[in-house]
């Protein structure tokens, strides 16, 4: 069988720049940013590449010829968010707090092994904080 490797998580926003801005903010993602070159999708418009954690996240704008909805209410079939493990849910929920994040789930247990938060970021973006032993 061939082999697959994650490459991206893909979020579309209304503003890719400000989703980028908070992502470097809350995680401290490290965010690129570029213009759409002629001849693309999107020309002329922000694209914005983060990192975080090790993986790549990229966030487009509206797309150009197809009517664009807001994402549904939490929670929802399909993808419905993406988790970050961190050492401590309940500091990590502290310190996003205190930089203004909404803290929208938890911190609560899962169980005896898994603590967990859910982080509501803009455009309804939802993320998981787990903690593992």
């Amino acid at each position: 069988m061939r082999a697959y490797h994650f490459d991206h998580v893909h979020l579309r926003a209304h503003d890719p720049d400000t989703v980028g801005k908070w992502f470097e903010t809350m995680f401290g993602a490290q965010v690129t940013r570029g213009i759409y070159p002629p001849g693309t999708l999107y020309p002329g418009q922000m694209r914005v590449s983060m990192t975080v954690g090790g993986q790549r996240i990229l966030v487009a704008p509206q797309h150009p010829h197809d009517p664009m909805q807001d994402a549904p209410r939490f929670p929802y079939y399909g993808t419905e968010h993406f988790g970050f493990t961190v050492d401590n849910v309940d500091a990590a929920c502290d310190e996003l707090r205190a930089k203004g994040a909404d803290i929208a789930i938890g911190p609560l247990n899962r169980d005896a092994t898994l603590r967990l938060a859910f982080v509501r970021g803009p455009e309804d973006i939802m993320i998981e904080l787990v903690q593992k032993p």
